[in-house]
């Protein structure tokens, strides 16, 4: 199996940014493992976790990979819980120079007020519309999106379909959030799984939205989604070289080694080049 490190340095690459790592309070991490244990209705099949440890012994996982630069992504799933995770955090970043400092938003009044105060600090903003069980569109998000807009934070936005279909996954409503603010900076996670078409469209179309590569290309992720057509890879070639797609792992909530994410992305033979561009030089200027 390839090692993660020396994969970076056959690159020449100091390392490896992840745009899609998660790292949560202890509480909320113990139950989402949960869900994955029980392949809950979001998961969709049996997911065993490959990596399940404290936070100290994830983060020198990752270091002990060659990975430089990476995130916590943190979601919220209902009212009130928001700020919670993103204190929580602010406080990880501060312990580990590595991460980015991560924040999240839910659809409740006062989202734009606290969005805006952190809009200072937070690097990296995520939302998880099958998780959370929201619309992009709605309305009481409408000032929040524009505050980000403005800020030009970049939102790692889980809207595919995958690995579950809900009424709120789907390009159609993130479609329609860009025709409204044209001017976030949007990474679809999971390159869209698997409505992989219709969100590379909206990449090519908005000057800020780009793809993460999450568990895509991966034969575990496959199974579900399908494979990635291979009739647009060359548009995904092209993506990548004007630094819009990142490397993203899900890691440490995977079902298999890390390596099995560069290994599939290996294995599209897109050239050295696009590697060295997904695998570090795109996500380390998006944070820097």
């Amino acid at each position: 199996m390839t090692d993660p490190r020396a994969f970076a340095e056959d690159l020449g690459i100091p390392g490896l940014a992840d745009l899609h790592t998660h790292f949560l309070p202890p509480r909320v991490m113990a139950k989402v493992r949960a869900q994955f244990d029980a392949a809950g209705p979001l998961i969709g099949r049996p997911w065993p976790l490959h990596y399940r440890d404290t936070d100290d012994v994830l983060v020198e996982t990752l270091r002990s990979f060659g990975v430089r630069r990476f995130t916590a992504l943190p979601y919220a799933h209902k009212p009130d819980m928001a700020e919670f995770l993103n204190e929580w955090a602010a406080g990880f970043a501060a312990r580990v120079p590595e991460a980015a400092v991560c924040g999240t938003f839910f659809p409740e009044p006062g989202v734009a007020a606290y969005v805006s105060t952190r809009t200072e600090t937070v690097e990296v903003w995520k939302v998880h519309v099958q998780v959370g069980a929201f619309d992009v569109t709605d309305p009481l998000l409408d000032e929040a999106w524009g505050v980000v807009a403005d800020a030009g934070t970049p939102v790692v936005l889980h809207a595919g379909s995958g690995p579950v279909a809900t009424e709120h996954t789907g390009p159609g409503p993130v479609a329609d959030l860009l025709a409204r603010h044209p001017r976030l900076r949007l990474v679809i996670a999971h390159a869209g799984t698997p409505e992989y078409a219709e969100f590379l469209r909206l990449a090519e179309t908005y000057e800020r939205v780009g793809l993460d590569t999450t568990m895509t290309f991966t034969p575990f992720f496959e199974d579900m989604g399908g494979a990635y057509p291979r009739e647009l890879l060359p548009r995904l070639r092209d993506l990548g070289l004007v630094g819009k797609v990142h490397l993203g792992s899900d890691f440490p909530n995977i079902p298999y080694p890390y390596a099995v994410q560069l290994e599939a992305l290996e294995r599209l033979e897109l050239g050295e080049e696009w590697l060295r561009a997904v695998c570090w030089s795109n996500s380390a200027s998006l944070l820097a």
